[in-house]
């Protein structure tokens, strides 16, 4: 039997344009895959043996001394699955290929350098799989909405990130960039959940109804930071989040995307194999 398959590439699908509105998107649809959740997990158990293949290539050449590297950034409001996505997805390579940074409240050592410090000493080594959950745009994200700072302080900012990721990029590092948009609805649920369940309590913080009632605000933002600073070279993927079977496929397809796109081949040896295929024939154990 065939495996399933998108209908539409998720790196395509998924990608935001000119013309793409968050407030437009239907927090439920799977865009790009019409086979269904069963179809869905076995499409993704083999996206995961493919990503570990990938990923050990790309590990190999950094110990040999290649300059690729993978960045997955994550964004998107509280119970979005961005946990989810880490443990789901990244957690199908090996840990040791992996390098994984959130970003809360800037700490006093944060705040007395610019705003990207924290963020260039996260960038994944070469070889490495980065992956951000939250990241530079919290430092536009959160002063637009909670006004901390002056307008044109975070104004600023959109272009300084761009630039940021063109030298990124020019470094050697893929960004896969991805915003999980969740509803309300289901934000209140799995809110609710957390509440519910004694071993869920270690998730919830009370802030995060305070956050909650300024969604419209957060929207207003999340579109800005869309809207300029989605580009070529790091484009910007909106994953509908509400069913989180799909948000783990999608990413899992994205973060595959990326990886395909190095194009890697397994080093080469720096030594002459069959020589030592003799010394170890030669030994006498």
């Amino acid at each position: 039997m065939a495996r399933p398959q998108w209908t539409v590439p998720a790196h395509q699908v998924l990608r935001v344009g000119p013309d793409f509105r968050l407030g437009d998107l239907d927090h439920r649809a799977t865009p790009g895959w019409g086979a269904g959740r069963t179809a869905a997990k076995e499409r993704m158990a083999a996206a995961g043996d493919e990503l570990s293949d990938l990923q050990e290539r790309l590990f190999a050449h950094g110990r040999t001394g290649g300059s690729r590297s993978v960045l997955l950034v994550l964004q998107g409001m509280d119970t979005s699955g961005k946990g989810g996505i880490v443990r789901h997805v990244i957690g199908m390579v090996d840990p040791q290929g992996v390098q994984h940074r959130s970003f809360g409240v800037p700490t006093d050592e944060e705040k007395a350098h610019d705003f990207l410090w924290r963020i260039r000493r996260a960038l994944p080594r070469p070889g490495m799989i980065g992956v951000f959950d939250r990241s530079q745009y919290e430092d536009v994200l959160v002063p637009r909405v909670h006004e901390t700072v002056p307008a044109e302080i975070w104004e600023e900012r959109y272009e300084r990130i761009v630039d940021f990721e063109r030298e990124v990029v020019a470094s050697g590092t893929t960004i896969v960039k991805v915003v999980l948009a969740i509803s309300p609805e289901e934000q209140r649920e799995r809110l609710a959940a957390r509440l519910d369940r004694p071993d869920k309590h270690w998730k919830y913080d009370p802030g995060d109804l305070d956050e909650r009632l300024l969604r419209p605000r957060y929207a207003e933002a999340y579109q800005a930071v869309l809207d300029r600073t989605s580009t070529d070279l790091a484009p910007w993927h909106a994953v509908p989040a509400d069913r989180k079977w799909y948000a783990r496929l999608a990413v899992s397809e994205l973060l595959l995307h990326g990886l395909e796109e190095l194009r890697l081949e397994w080093p080469a040896a720096n030594f002459d194999v069959e020589a030592e295929k003799a010394r170890l024939a030669a030994q006498p154990w």
